[in-house]
């Protein structure tokens, strides 16, 4: 049975898409993707080509979320106290104390994560997988919640630093935004003829929907959607049928399952359900598992995505009744 304060809380949650789609025409999915990583206290990582709204995405999302952002652009000289902060020398006191870095706060906006060295690339993966920051042997915890967007464009190759496997491994999910339809485009365009400002959301309107508080409850509400023995078992045959499949060299681990897992919950309590289906971990399966599957090199050479090995794995798995 499905408590009212529940109800009020999912529709809470469900009106974020709503304030974002004020400012951002055409990528339900991807909002959709940054409500359910927030809500199973994941991250994203946000891949497409310049000019698709990414920024202003995350922006809008954190307006109706009413969260604080933070924006750092990454650029080849950042260094990694430039993200966690560094210990800086007090002349009055003579001692040295600790100025956080903008990683301190709700929503981090990573923009163009792969143009900066793995050095500070790395300075995020305790902050993104132990939600704290180290230094000088003390250490400080990051606010709650706590999310990482990071975007990056898949068409530059100059002056950029691939993500290695363990930081990707930290992102629930890798979404992919495409450019918008005509019609999308042309609503893109009317919004700008009426002097729609990207930079300034207030002449969009979007409002605060929920807090920090309400965030914290329907993350604990999430965590509490049940999964059958059936379904469990649904996850790891499909995450045993990639490391099977001939075109893949490194397939999903037990990480990734437990990933999809936690999205399948986020995807199943948005939606009212109490526990989650194949249906649910069907729908989460690309987004969640597109960044940590390697394809073989003949197999890249031969056009083969990855998403179209985990369509194919989701196809030839047996659905539990």
């Amino acid at each position: 049975m499905t408590h009212p304060a529940d109800t009020d809380l999912r529709s809470a949650m469900n009106r974020v898409r709503l304030e974002v789609g004020k400012a951002v025409v055409g990528q339900d999915g991807a909002v959709t993707g940054l409500l359910i990583a927030l809500l199973a206290r994941g991250h994203v990582l946000l891949e497409g080509v310049p000019g698709v709204a990414k920024t202003l995405m995350v922006r809008a999302f954190s307006r109706a979320i009413g969260l604080e952002t933070t924006r750092v652009q990454f650029t080849p000289d950042l260094m990694p106290g430039d993200v966690t902060g560094s210990l800086v020398y007090d002349a009055r006191t003579g001692e040295f104390e600790f100025r956080a870095g903008p990683v301190f706060t709700h929503v981090l906006l990573a923009d163009e994560i792969n143009r900066t060295p793995p050095k500070t690339q790395a300075a995020l993966l305790e902050a993104m997988e132990e939600r704290q920051v180290s230094a000088d042997g003390v250490t400080r915890p990051l606010p709650e919640p706590f999310l990482v967007a990071a975007t990056q464009n898949p068409v530059e190759h100059e002056g950029t630093y691939t993500l290695p496997e363990a930081q990707l491994d930290r992102f629930l999910l890798k979404l992919v935004i495409d450019l918008p339809s005509r019609e999308g485009e042309l609503d893109v365009l009317r919004r700008h003829a009426d002097g729609f400002i990207p930079r300034d959301l207030d002449t969009a309107g979007v409002q605060p929907t929920v807090g920090a508080e309400e965030i914290r409850d329907a993350q604990r509400a999430v965590a509490e959607v049940t999964a059958s023995q059936d379904v469990l078992g649904y996850v790891v045959d499909l995450a045993r049928a990639t490391r099977q499949a001939p075109s893949v060299q490194l397939g999903a681990s037990p990480r990734a399952s437990t990933a999809l897992l936690a999205a399948a919950k986020a995807w199943a309590w948005l939606g009212g359900y109490p526990a989650i289906t194949p249906d649910h971990v069907q729908t989460m399966l690309v987004p969640t598992w597109r960044h940590r599957l390697r394809l073989r090199p003949e197999a890249e050479l031969e056009g083969v995505s990855v998403d179209a090995v985990l369509t194919s794995v989701v196809q030839q798995t047996r659905v539990p009744i």
